[in-house]
């Protein structure tokens, strides 16, 4: 599997995520994250990798977060609701979300990256 990194456009994150991906001559498939949200399975994965902290995979200070009022709702989901909330709207979804062989990142931390994928 290669990696796989979910992004948006207009973020400056994601635009720093992937000219370091590019500097680095990493080989890799960039989806947009608004147009094609990662799937149910990815979010699956990503979850095991941040620890089962369900709220790690959120953009909580997006726009759609707030207006979701999700900083009350989450906390009494099951994970099957946010994982299905998640997988159906990409603005909620922490970004950039890569997703490699034995790699799952959200957000940008370049130590963090450079650890992960050298």
């Amino acid at each position: 599997m290669p990696i796989k990194i979910y992004t948006y456009a207009n973020c400056s994150t994601c635009r720093a995520a992937v000219k370091w991906l590019r500097a680095r001559g990493l080989e890799f498939d960039e989806r947009p994250i608004r147009e094609t949200p990662p799937t149910v399975a990815e979010l699956k994965t990503m979850l095991a990798a941040r620890g089962g902290e369900i709220r790690r995979l959120f953009n909580t200070s997006g726009r759609d977060y707030r207006e979701l009022g999700l900083t009350e709702k989450l906390p009494g989901m099951t994970e099957a609701q946010a994982i299905t909330l998640l997988a159906g709207n990409g603005n909620l979804v922490k970004r950039p979300f890569l997703l490699g062989p034995k790699v799952a990142l959200t957000g940008f931390d370049e130590k963090t990256w450079q650890a992960a994928l050298g």
